[in-house]
């Protein structure tokens, strides 16, 4: 976890995979260079093979092109498997890396690599699909009730890796803003999840102790959650299963990795606010003016709209996802309880987010539109009142910032060293 992955800005796709291609010239007796398929615009997907141990490890980076620290968590750990063959040996795996399993939507996101922990960069050149768009999320799912069975061709391309190596291991790398450090696990492991647990803390990371991500996410130990199954997200959302969901198969053990951008100690607070549960969930029922100010944007421009965008695909889709999660939340139990500090900073945090994110993604969609040179009279005033609206949000949420930016190479360790930790866990059952 010590190693410095040697970057302060993330790559962009094009340095990454050139990056790649060196370290497989440069070492072509330990680094193998595998095509795997090709994303949804002709981008090439490589796996990077490193190791020859008798089980297999899949290492997934940049599900979610707005998440790249895996990118470099990637590279860190194809560069120390190279040069630690001692430690090749005592893990006994092969390992296939992707180190970015989105590169379309990546380059979406390139106007902040370059500026991590920049708020108003990334909220202004932010770009994250819909879950039915998601790499991550459209594994093939069938259950009773539901079935979904459209895989991207980048979900495919792992799949096809997956049905190559029948991993042993399956680790999927994220990051998010600023909540703490957490992690999901496929089994129910109390040894796994307590080493797991104690590992952002050693690179000064709080864990997460507000609400989980996905609302009723059952806890094995604080911070570490038991995934949940694909029929409960994809049927609710019209996705598909995840990666652990497919890995499955395999009998793999899947690990989510999920580490901050920013950092507060609120997150890990758990003393009582002197308020219920659900008072402090009420308040993010101030999300109705985002999801009414977005609606009656579209409503203005709707005729107007002449580019094939991705941003409008995901704005429209991301306020349906936003809808799904309020009716989630409002199922919830409990919301009699007192509130703890982690809770309410996270609910607070997340309404800045859902403001932000999906008003710089319509943002980007209108300046498409202008770029194209569609200056209807509807296009441009709606441009300039939501740019008004940007700022009156950005003005609040710097008001009530969310820590300070977390170093790359703190962020890197923690996934760097969870990946190790779940690999060693499982040499030690084997042994």
């Amino acid at each position: 976890m010590s190693r410095d992955p040697g970057c302060a800005v993330f790559p962009t796709v094009d340095a990454l995979q050139a990056e790649l291609q060196e370290l497989a010239a440069a070492r072509p007796d330990q680094v193998r260079l595998c095509r795997i398929g090709d994303s949804r615009l002709g981008e090439p997907l490589h796996a990077v093979t490193v190791g020859d141990g008798p089980a297999d490890a899949v290492v997934i980076a940049g599900p979610h092109p707005n998440e790249p620290v895996g990118a470099l968590t990637a590279l860190t750990l194809i560069k120390l498997l190279c040069e630690d063959s001692k430690l090749q040996a005592e893990l006994g795996l092969r390992w296939h890396v992707v180190a970015c399993a989105d590169p379309d939507g990546a380059r979406l996101n390139e106007g902040w690599y370059a500026r991590p922990g920049d708020r108003r960069a990334y909220a202004e050149h932010f770009y994250r699909p819909d879950l039915a768009d998601q790499v991550e999320w459209t594994f093939p799912l069938t259950t009773d009730a539901y079935r979904f069975d459209q895989p991207l061709p980048e979900t495919q391309a792992l799949m096809r890796l997956m049905d190559g190596v029948r991993p042993s291991l399956v680790c999927s790398l994220h990051n998010g803003e600023y909540q703490g450090a957490f992690f999901y696990l496929n089994r129910h492991d109390a040894t796994l999840a307590r080493r797991l647990a104690a590992l952002p803390g050693l690179e000064g990371l709080p864990l997460h102790h507000g609400e989980p991500e996905l609302p009723g996410a059952e806890p094995i130990v604080p911070a570490v959650y038991l995934t949940p199954p694909g029929a409960q997200v994809g049927k609710a959302f019209g996705s598909g299963g995840s990666s652990a969901d497919y890995s499955a198969a395999f009998g793999a053990l899947h690990l989510v990795t999920e580490v901050p951008t920013w950092a507060d100690e609120r997150v890990a607070d758990q003393s009582p606010t002197g308020r219920t549960y659900g008072q402090v969930l009420a308040e993010g029922a101030a999300r109705r003016d985002l999801i009414d100010t977005i609606l009656a944007g579209m409503r203005a421009v709707a005729g107007d709209l002449s580019v094939r965008s991705p941003f409008r695909r995901s704005t429209e889709n991301t306020l349906e996802t936003f809808r799904k999660l309020g009716e989630l939340e409002e199922t919830m139990p409990d919301l009699a309880r007192p509130a703890t500090v982690a809770e309410e900073f996270g609910n607070r945090q997340m309404l800045h987010l859902m403001r932000l994110r999906p008003l710089g993604t319509f943002l980007r969609m209108l300046d498409a539109e202008i770029a194209a040179g569609n200056l209807t009279s509807a296009v441009r005033e709606q441009r300039r009142l939501l740019a008004e609206q940007f700022e009156t949000w950005y003005g609040q949420a710097e008001a009530d910032p969310p820590g300070l930016p977390i170093e790359l190479r703190k962020l890197v360790a923690v996934q760097l060293g969870a990946a190790l930790a779940a690999a060693f866990h499982l040499a030690e059952g084997a042994a």
